[in-house]
């Protein structure tokens, strides 16, 4: 016979344990829920007695600064002429392997189809290029003679890399004229360390805004080793399109050395033969010498042509030109030094000869 509980309802007494059982396993998950956050600590404090994890904590790798360079070129250095291309100076700041600001990333998705795959970096960079004839006592030049031309710029550039390719994109943008302050640069100079200045600026090529677009690719090509040094071939091959110059480009780097995957040779200033803005750090002393060669097509050089729409000084310019260029680099942690020595053949009709020149890249991580 069936019994009833207090109230009258079948099973009542039975319902209690169910019931006791029901809160026991509800309390012990809050209890467990409570100690789940101080779980990992009570397991760090238990030192050698704690099972060791499966998989270690990885640690995040620590964010590194761009690389700073400074690049001057000088025709005092190794040709002592100050005539034609007579000085260089670049600043430039190129990223670690990163991501673009938002405000600047669609630039990047932009030209995803023309950089190809690798980590971006990219980079600003600050110049000042002066030209003058050979005659600078003369304050009406020959006509016939290179154009005085000074040339300010900034540059924004992209880059893709991969060990075995990079690909270069660049915006330049400046001006030519007396707004580009070459008269002024190079005068004050040679007041300061006591050289005549020149007279005939007054016949220089007047203002005008310059925009170019350059493209660059790059190919490092292993040749092995020889006597224990690392050997590889770097073809690059550039195409420039603007008011200011236009031209293609194709040359190499032979490089011989140690701790050659850490660069793509020194930095210089376009339209040479450049390596990269970057270098990555390196815990041994590298260094390597290198030669190259690079030829270039040109269909336009405002500072030969002259102005675009405006009357100015102007020559017949050579649509081959040439640079041989030799030199060496030394790297340590996060500094490199490079030194090269370029010959460049002549420019324009009635160039009396090549020109010999030198350029000093310093870089520096922090």
């Amino acid at each position: 016979m069936l019994r009833s509980g207090p109230q009258g309802k079948p099973g009542a007494m039975n319902s209690a344990p169910r019931a006791r059982a029901i809160l026991h396993h509800i309390h012990a998950g809050l209890i467990a829920a409570m100690l789940a956050p101080v779980a990992p600590v009570a397991a760090g404090a238990a030192g050698p007695l704690a099972a060791p994890s499966a998989t270690p904590p990885v640690e995040a790798a620590p964010v590194r600064s761009g690389t700073w360079g400074l690049t001057v070129e000088n025709d005092l250095f190794g040709g002592n002429s100050d005539r034609y291309y007579t000085n260089g100076l670049l600043l430039t700041w190129r990223s670690p392997a990163t991501t673009m600001p938002d405000s600047l990333a669609w630039i990047d998705r932009g030209m995803g189809w023309l950089l190809g795959p690798g980590p971006l970096r990219w980079g600003l960079s600050f110049g000042h290029n002066i030209f003058t004839p050979e005659d600078k006592q003369l304050r009406n030049p020959d006509p016939s003679d290179r154009p005085y031309a000074g040339h300010l710029y900034g540059a924004l550039s992209l880059s893709h890399a991969t060990p075995s390719r990079q690909t270069i994109f660049e915006i330049q943008a400046g001006l030519v004229g007396p707004g580009a302050l070459g008269e002024q640069v190079q005068n004050n100079w040679h007041r300061l360390i006591g050289v005549k200045t020149t007279k005939g600026w007054d016949y220089q090529i007047k203002d005008e805004p310059v925009i170019d677009l350059l493209t660059e690719r790059r190919w490092r090509v292993s040749t092995g080793s020889w006597q224990g040094f690392e050997t590889e071939i770097i073809p690059a091959a550039t195409l420039s399109l603007g008011n200011g110059n236009i031209y293609g480009a194709v040359g190499g780097t032979f490089r011989l050395g140690k701790g050659l995957k850490s660069d793509w040779g020194p930095a210089r200033i376009r339209p040479a033969l450049a390596g990269s803005g970057w270098v990555e750090p390196t815990r041994e002393l590298g260094w390597y010498v290198f030669g190259g060669v690079d030829g270039r097509v040109v269909g336009r050089d405002i500072t030969l042509d002259g102005n675009t729409w405006r009357d100015s000084r102007s020559v017949d310019r050579r649509w081959l030109v040439g640079d041989l260029q030799a030199g060496f680099a030394v790297l340590w942690r996060d500094m490199r030094i490079a030194y090269t020595q370029i010959l460049r053949s002549e420019e324009f009709y009635g160039q009396r000869g090549t020109q010999s020149f030198g350029s000093i890249n310093i870089s520096l991580r922090f």
